[in-house]
């Protein structure tokens, strides 16, 4: 299912944000224009089988993102505190980003209001600060494979 129906289109400048990490300091996305592609992964809830294996997944590609010049970060609207202690108990190295105001859920139309918490979906920014490609989960126990992400990021060039 894409985004259809939502303002975060292909093609349209991704809306700019600052949020804390679970590395102790903050990303903002637009520093990473001209350096990076960014991958946005909005995942509802930690501590459950489909974002473990998920972030897990990221993580043991981690060195292939980066190869392919990305950065992923993962988005939440938990806290940072909730957010490293599930990394640190599952191994997850990828970037968690605590949006607990959900601010950055909305501004990309990922937040669900009912339970006020993010769709799964993923936002591929290309280092111009385009957004390149959306996708939202319609069932939120279903994930992308990393194979059809890489597959994303290659058409950037």
């Amino acid at each position: 299912m894409t985004m259809a129906g939502l303002r975060v289109r292909p093609g349209a400048p991704a809306p700019d944000f600052t949020l804390p990490a679970t590395d102790g300091g903050t990303v903002t996305l637009s520093r990473h224009r001209g350096e990076a592609h960014v991958l946005l992964a909005f995942f509802p809830d930690t501590f459950t089988a489909v974002c473990i294996a998920e972030l897990r997944a990221f993580t043991d590609d981690l060195d292939r993102f980066a190869s392919a010049g990305t950065r992923v970060y993962g988005v939440s609207v938990d806290s940072v505190l909730a957010l490293a202690a599930f990394g640190a108990t599952h191994g997850i190295r990828v970037d968690l980003l605590s949006d607990v105001t959900r601010a950055v859920s909305r501004a990309y139309c990922t937040l669900d209001e009912q339970p006020r918490s993010p769709r799964r979906a993923y936002v591929l920014v290309d280092r111009e600060g385009t957004v390149r490609w959306t996708y939202v989960e319609s069932d939120p126990d279903h994930r992308r494979d990393n194979a059809e992400l890489f597959e994303q990021i290659r058409k950037l060039g």
